[in-house]
């Protein structure tokens, strides 16, 4: 393994800020702007160079290095927005955000959970439930965003949290196997005190551990329980490149057979892509400019009174890059890793390293083509490998990993794995619940999506592209279906952006075409990339419903927009607290033409998870995801020179 960090004559303008940087962006603001130590910093991140600049780097200047700072005066309750030029050091842009409220803040998540801790209320309300005075340390809670439920809600109101409670069996054990069903706290961030709580009423503790360390499953008192402990006959599995991998990593510029792409990294969207391309006979062609998660939004499907405000927004409330992982070699990752760290920031202002935030490596992925000539008996066959960049975060309960794989024969893949501890309820003893399913005695898993959008600012072989809605359609019996086996595949260009709203068809096998109209393969048909969609869903939330009003992207698997750097979040810029209709339903509004433009591709894929008692006390991963596949792109299979590896092929 090797962490690679920012090396000497490999800097490039997209390049994520540095610690120096991030640092030097809170000083230049707090000297310029007089912040004390009220000013809290939400996020400091890359205010990314127009994208004019970068594609023109050759024939123009280097773009002037800027970090776009958020901030919130939590003394006078007010939010603002920076942009400094690490440049010159100075503030270059300053402006009062009204009518929003930022993210939460990791420093807000702890405090908060000492505040209702701290409550009077809240410690009765937990006696009533049986719990001692000296259990009482052992309650943990998750602040849950508030989301809107009304004007209560509206940001200019306050700045909330919802908080739900916990308790540990005992000390260094699963902090979720006890769920305490009924008890909301309403927290007031900027006071820090408990605004309001809500008590349904008592739902007996579920009495038995759920524990997961090797060390604890065989407890009699745990559930599931395995008397013998972990299984003895896992024998060492072993992964070997003697000659080291086959890409190479100069600091973030990333190159692997003939893929070039380079690797970013934000507060809020974790790991990014940009300019990713294929070289094809001595030619590097673009596919991607930039490639990251958008949102990401969990919707609960329970109405009882703990559960049916869970609709979070994990990027736009909280922030996935604040939230990743420093990940392990043979645990995370496996194999010939090189790593990359990521920097973010405390709300002091100061800079602080994710080391390993990034895993880079290859994996071997069976047969890549084959063929056996029946006459000759001659075969011909080549393994497949694919690279793997990788990230994993963990938001509250669940982690998600965040894998990208680029393969030989031109496909780019995108998975999102899911994993950890579903989030709970408790339930009385014989009660069977509605909404979710019993997992283990006394303890329930609610019904529940999770919905991930991609934002694709895709530039196939050139900035002009446009979107083909593809279906496989029979063709009606008559003189051009004689035989009644006859089927086609329609093509509908998407011309503006009220025509790019849809949904996936797995009847008509619906896929969506990026082309470029400008260049044409050796068939003299148009270049291509086509989006094939995986598992897919929609919310089951009436249209009238708060949450989806919040989350109106998911309500559609595809859109189209032209392209606008400011249009960055699929729920727009500041969806805490908001009351809904920003973002892309906002964004298509204008009905701009997206037909042989310069156009972002956002799809929209949702896991549906009704929970099993497999899933508990920590689920096996889960897999959603999607593929870019070359249509037309190339000439024939680019694979063809992919090299035999077994002794006698070829």
């Amino acid at each position: 393994m090797q962490t690679v960090d920012r090396e000497i004559g490999t800097w490039h303008p997209l390049d994520p800020l540095s610690a120096e940087e991030v640092e030097a962006a809170a000083r230049v603001l707090r000297q310029q702007r007089g912040l004390g130590e009220e000013a809290r910093f939400v996020y400091i991140g890359l205010d990314e160079p127009p994208k004019a600049a970068v594609l023109g780097l050759e024939s123009a200047a280097m773009p002037d290095r800027r970090a776009r700072v958020l901030l919130r005066d939590r003394a006078r309750r007010r939010t603002f927005e920076a942009v400094v030029s690490l440049s010159r050091e100075t503030v270059v842009e300053w402006r009062e955000l009204t009518g929003v409220q930022p993210p939460i803040m990791f420093e807000e998540f702890e405090a908060a959970e000492r505040a209702v801790k701290a409550d009077p209320s809240w410690r009765e309300a937990m006696r009533r439930r049986g719990v001692t005075e000296e259990e009482l340390d052992l309650a943990v809670l998750d602040p849950w965003s508030l989301g809107y439920n009304g004007p209560e809600d509206a940001p200019e109101r306050g700045r909330f949290v919802r908080a739900l409670t916990w308790l540990r069996p005992g000390p260094g054990q699963h902090c979720y196997a006890r769920p305490v069903e009924g008890l909301v706290v309403r927290v007031d961030l900027d006071r820090m005190v408990v605004a309001e709580i809500e008590d349904h009423g008592v739902v007996p503790l579920p009495s038995r551990t759920a524990n997961y360390r090797a060390d604890q499953i065989a407890d009699p008192n745990n559930f599931p329980r395995f008397p013998d402990g972990v299984r003895s006959d896992v024998r060492p599995l072993e992964i070997s490149q003697p000659q080291g991998p086959s890409f190479q990593l100069e600091g973030r510029q990333l190159r692997w057979q003939k893929w070039q792409l380079r690797v970013g990294f934000t507060p809020r969207e974790g790991l990014v892509l940009h300019q990713v391309g294929y070289e094809d006979r001595g030619r590097l062609r673009p596919i991607l400019y930039r490639a990251s998660i958008s949102e990401m939004f969990i919707p609960y499907g329970d109405p009882n009174p703990t559960h049916y405000r869970k609709n979070v927004f994990d990027m736009g409330e909280y922030g996935l890059g604040l939230m990743t992982n420093s990940l392990e070699l043979g645990c995370d990752c496996l194999g010939e890793i090189r790593y990359l760290d990521a920097v973010v920031n405390d709300n002091d202002g100061n800079a602080v390293r994710i080391p390993n935030a990034i895993c880079i490596h290859e994996e071997d992925y069976g047969i890549l083509w084959k063929h056996t000539d029946f006459r000759t008996g001659e075969v011909e066959v080549r393994r497949s490998r694919r690279l793997v960049v990788s990230s994993i975060a963990t938001v509250g309960n669940y982690d998600y990993g965040f894998f990208w794989y680029f393969y030989q024969d031109g496909t780019i893949g995108y998975e999102v794995k899911l994993t950890g501890v579903i989030s709970n309820g408790a339930v009385a003893d014989g009660v069977r619940p509605r909404h979710g399913v019993l997992v283990a005695p006394n303890v329930y898993g609610p019904n529940h999506q999770h919905f991930f959008c991609m934002r694709l600012d895709v530039m196939v072989d050139g900035l002009r592209n446009t979107v083909l809605q593809c279906d496989s359609e029979a063709v009606p019996p008559g003189p051009d279906n004689p035989h009644g086996n006859a089927w086609v595949v329609s093509e509908r260009p998407l011309r503006r952006e009220s025509e790019a709203a849809s949904v996936v068809n797995l009847l008509s096998a619906r896929t969506w075409k990026i082309v470029n109209p400008e260049r044409r393969n050796v068939l003299g048909d148009p270049v291509a990339y086509r989006l094939v969609p995986g598992e897919n869903v929609l919310p089951f939330y009436q249209p009238d419903a708060h949450a989806i009003r919040r989350a109106g992207f998911a309500t559609r698997h595809l859109w189209v927009t032209a392209y606008d750097p400011a249009e960055r979040y699929a729920a727009g810029d500041f969806p805490n607290q908001h009351p809904g209709g920003d973002g892309l339903p906002r964004y298509v509004q204008a009905d701009r033409p997206i037909e042989n433009a310069d156009i972002v591709v956002w799809y929209v894929f949702g896991a549906h998870h009704v929970p099993r008692p497999e899933d508990w006390p920590v689920m096996p991963v889960a897999f959603i995801g999607f593929q870019l596949r070359p249509q037309g792109f190339f000439d024939g299979n680019p694979a063809l020179d992919v090299p035999p590896q077994h002794p006698h092929a070829g």
